[in-house]
């Protein structure tokens, strides 16, 4: 049951419903501009992280790869973290401005580490600097989307249906962020000096959480309820502890009166083991007592069974996220081998510029979907939504597969290039081919974006319990973290069994990263069979019906 308290405690019933909705917007649109920040900063760190590797560390592409993927890794694994801390003992409004301040040390220590510590021990220095901004992002990323969400509220039809289409306009958001960042950091960065070009994420997260604290006596924030891994655990235990007892031989099912104060979920047959920890057997009754490691609610065995549920999709989703890590890794460096002037001009795109293509797409893409889609789509199939989640999610993978099929093209026509001009072993010289070549595949990787990334974003919030949603959040973001892990075991499984001769670091003319990219398409189709037998299975989150027992 949600229990919000007035960063201050909103009385929902003495707005008009116009005023309710108009309020929670302008609420979101504070916290979104924390969030835009935040992007802001983490685009600025990492879009031309490989770059700063490779190019001043000196580091192999190979390694530098897997670096920045064990990077993109961890800092999506701490927000599982982040999200237990703020569901169980500090809320997410304390939790968003506490990460918000370590993400800001941490930038302040990159700009340290770059312009006053000495080359020979400059590595260890980035690399501490690097894994703070982690920390804080473990705290902010699982909260700050869970909390501007919260600012709508679920009780009145009205604001539920603005959340929906929030999500949509959050994202768009994020990406203006992002797109804002590589257009100007990453220019800044290759052109005029790093320190400058760390220094303005700095500055920018500074300016962000002044904005976002200004409005702090207004949010809506809901109070931490306990650790949610208790409750699992409870129902786990007692479905273990009554194994053998048949629901002929009980009491009836625990329903507690609390339980129908809100609307509690609606009974499912899946995971009908673990109905057991709710049925009342004779030892129930004779002790006179709930002992809740024994006996459980049926609405606590229905929110376990929604977060089992979740975790198959949860599962076929990794090898889409591992398509998302080649963005900032090998396309980056694919773009540094290409011409980059524009026109006649002497001009030149940073390599790393070019990943402002899948913000520009998302920020076409999702006014299309939500004007002309959704509406075309809700016609056609009665849904709300036009397509369901799943539905959502799954597109977004089949996009993923086109992105990797057009990139491995793209490579082999610019490898075939190399050899027609005899650049093979000559890899500091530009090959004469224009890196425009690299366009469609990071548009498509934008359209993979908007619908598999939101279609996550939403899932995971909607399909667990309401108290468990900064834990939704921070699942969603350990699918991308998870995915940069395997990235980098998959370069590594391919270093051991081809050697140098697919992912070749000091020569890409002479590497094979078409066939990589081949790898990876194949490993997306096969994932995408995978999830589709899944979707097909999944039961979606139910309250029950009025009257309904």
């Amino acid at each position: 049951m949600e229990t919000f308290t007035k960063c201050e405690q909103h009385d929902v019933n003495s707005y008009s419903k116009k005023a309710a909705i108009k309020g929670g917007w302008k609420s979101a649109i504070f916290i979104i501009v924390v969030e835009f920040g935040e992007r802001f900063a983490y685009y600025g760190v990492s879009g031309n992280l490989i770059t700063y590797l490779t190019v001043v560390l000196k580091q192999p592409l190979a390694t530098a790869a897997k670096n920045v993927n064990l990077w993109h890794g961890v800092s999506a694994i701490f927000p599982i973290l982040g999200a237990f801390l703020a569901d169980s003992f500090f809320g997410r409004f304390k939790t968003i401005v506490f990460s918000s301040l370590t993400y800001l040390l941490g930038l302040v220590m990159l700009v340290i580490s770059v312009e006053s510590i000495p080359l020979e021990h400059r590595l260890l220095a980035f690399f501490v600097a690097l894994y703070v901004i982690n920390i804080g992002e473990g705290g902010h990323r699982p909260c700050i989307q869970t909390f501007a969400a919260d600012q709508f509220d679920d009780r009145l039809p009205e604001e539920k249906a603005a959340k929906s289409s929030f999500f949509n306009w959050w994202y768009l958001g994020i990406v203006l962020g992002a797109t804002t960042s590589i257009l100007v950091v990453i220019y800044v960065q290759d052109n005029v000096g790093w320190g400058w070009g760390f220094a303005i994420p700095a500055i920018v997260v500074a300016l962000a959480l002044g904005v976002f604290l200004f409005r702090k006596n207004t949010y809506r924030c809901q109070d931490p309820v306990g650790s949610p891994f208790t409750k699992v655990a409870q129902v786990m235990v007692a479905a273990f502890r009554k194994r053998r007892l048949l629901p002929e031989n009980g009491w009836g099912m625990c329903v507690k009166a609390e339980d129908t104060v809100i609307h509690p979920l609606a009974h499912t047959n899946q995971f009908r083991f673990l109905d057991k920890a709710a049925i009342i057997d004779e030892t129930d009754v004779s002790s006179g007592k709930s002992n809740q490691w024994r006996l459980c609610t049926v609405n606590q065995v229905e929110q376990v069974k929604l977060l089992l549920r979740l975790v198959p999709i949860w599962l076929s989703c990794l090898m889409f996220a591992v398509v998302i890590a080649q963005l900032s890794t090998f396309y980056t460096k694919q773009a540094s081998t290409l011409v980059r002037t524009i026109g006649s001009t002497n001009f030149q795109l940073p390599p790393a510029s070019l990943q402002v293509l899948p913000g520009l797409t998302i920020l076409t893409v999702v006014p299309l979907y939500e004007r002309i889609l959704i509406p075309t789509a809700r016609r056609l199939t009665g849904h709300p939504s036009g397509i369901t989640m799943l539905q959502r999610i799954g597109f977004g993978i089949l996009f993923s597969i086109l992105t990797m099929t057009v990139s491995a093209i793209v490579e082999t026509k610019r490898v075939r290039v190399a050899t027609e001009h005899g650049l093979l072993d000559n890899p500091k010289v530009v090959v004469p081919m224009r890196v425009w070549w690299l366009v469609p595949q990071y548009v498509l990787m934008g359209v993979s974006d908007v619908f598999a990334i939101v279609g996550l974003q939403e899932l995971f919030y909607d399909q667990v319990p309401e108290e468990m949603r900064s834990m939704g959040a921070a699942a969603y973001l350990s699918v991308l973290g998870v995915g940069s892990f395997m990235s980098s075991a998959l370069i590594s499984v391919i270093q051991g069994i081809t050697g140098d001769k697919w992912l070749k670091g000091d020569n890409l003319n002479r590497a094979h990263l078409d066939y990589f990219y081949w790898v990876l398409a194949c490993l997306s189709g096969l994932s995408l069979v995978f999830y589709v037998v899944l979707a097909k299975g999944y039961v979606y989150k139910e309250v029950q019906r009025d009257g309904e027992v």
